[in-house]
């Protein structure tokens, strides 16, 4: 006799809803956390303020997941942005949107969303066990039949119907995701796409960016170059590091830097400064400014051009005397500001650990999970949901989400709810 209909391995984001969504539907339902509470990651997502999902359609959606954003259509016909906004409604957490579409908790707090979820589990009476790690799958005749869980030391067996494994990726491992997920799929025979860090602060060569260390960006865009080929841009806010660049269009462009950087190629990001002016229009305004300030320091009036944290940079990386008169600075020297403006380059050299990544890219392919159940294709009664498949997606509340849908999917299909 099975204890347990479903053990859900992970209480983070999509745990909690498939450990929820298995109860409220009636089945006798274990949900098994290695750490000594939930939500440890959720509670750190968004600064602390939880970006709780995105209220774009469906459709733009898929414009902001990789590698396999089609795989989630079920999922997301399923459980969707506002069935989330809705449960989280009634348990008590009102949400507000903010720019680009981002779905936050009213109160600013992501322990409210942990609070409303562990709320529902509770009312459903979910059983959670904390400071229990899951070390293997047992799997006989290709069917799960329970987990062999280590509590303080002592290993026991725990029989079960089905499985969710819900363990996240390797990101933030102090909130206990540290790929226990990848493991023990793969002992039970599934590929891994290697995991790597994704929405990740990148290095850079040199002392530049340490010299604009502190510096925030906005309305900026940033093009990533690979071997001399234009890859991606993104239009938005940036930040200088000490190690080199990060802020939110640099988090969204690391996923395509670090594949091409683990591919050996030479990898640069281009900052442009005023993406609004083509260099013409941008020409004309530096003349313009020249002329009506001609008696003023060039010193000076690149302060009408740039943050002032910029200016000491590019007058020592162009060679020009800041302290020369506007009417002395030649047609040559103003094409060489022109196009510092339109391309301020940086070699990227790495990218930050696991510890410093919001996400982790790959995990278990898609090409072996049902993407009608999220049952495993190579193992009967094996499910996955959230981070430990390998999906992953842009800032903006597109990640949480995609865990949450998977998860209910999951569970509903657990419950044999098709």
């Amino acid at each position: 006799m099975n204890e347990f209909d479903v053990v859900v391995v992970g209480a983070g984001a999509a745990g909690l809803i498939a450990a929820g969504r298995v109860a409220e539907l009636g089945g006798r339902v274990l949900l098994l956390e290695k750490m000594e509470r939930a939500g440890r990651k959720l509670l750190i997502t968004g600064k602390g303020r939880c970006n709780i999902t995105n209220d774009a359609p469906q459709s733009e959606f898929y414009n902001h997941i990789y590698p396999n954003a089609r795989f989630l259509k079920h999922a997301f016909s399923t459980f969707f942005s506002g069935d989330i906004i809705r449960l989280l409604e009634k348990y008590g957490t009102e949400t507000v949107v903010e720019r680009g579409g981002r779905v936050f908790p009213v109160s600013n707090s992501s322990a409210d969303v942990v609070k409303a979820l562990l709320k529902w589990v509770q009312e459903h009476q979910v059983e959670i066990r904390y400071g229990h790690q899951v070390e293997k799958l047992i799997v006989i005749g290709g069917e799960v039949k329970g987990l062999l869980v280590s509590v303080h030391g002592k290993s026991m067996n725990i029989t079960c119907g089905k499985v969710i494994l819900c363990t996240g990726g390797c990101s933030y491992p102090g909130t206990g995701s540290t790929g226990d997920g990848y493991r023990m799929a793969k002992k039970a025979g599934h590929t891994i796409e290697t995991p790597r860090p994704a929405l990740v602060p990148v290095e850079t060569e040199g002392d530049l960016a340490q010299r604009l260390q502190g510096l925030s960006l906005k309305n900026v865009k940033a093009i990533v170059w690979v071997s001399g080929k234009k890859l991606k841009e993104e239009f938005g806010e940036m930040l200088f590091t000490h190690f080199g660049l990060t802020g939110p269009i640099i988090l969204s462009l690391s996923r395509f830097i670090v594949d091409e950087l683990l591919k050996g190629h030479k990898v640069e990001v281009s900052v442009d400064l005023k993406p609004a002016l083509d260099e013409v229009k941008l020409d004309n305004r530096l003349l313009r400014d020249l002329d009506e300030n001609g008696k003023r320091k060039i010193e000076n009036l690149f302060r009408l051009w740039l943050p002032s944290s910029l200016i000491p940079v590019f007058l020592k990386e162009l060679e020009i005397d800041g302290n020369k008169e506007a009417h002395q600075l030649g047609a040559r020297e103003r094409k060489k500001i022109l196009l510092m403006m339109k391309d301020l380059r940086f070699r990227v050299t790495g990218y930050r650990p696991f510890k410093e990544a919001i996400i982790t890219a790959g995990g278990v392919v898609t090409g072996e999970i049902d993407g009608k159940t999220m049952e495993s294709k190579v193992v009967k009664n094996l499910y996955f949901a959230g981070e430990v498949i390998d999906l992953d997606a842009d800032t903006g509340g597109y990640n949480l989400q995609l865990a949450f849908s998977t998860a209910w999917l999951a569970a509903q299909s657990c419950m044999g709810i098709h």
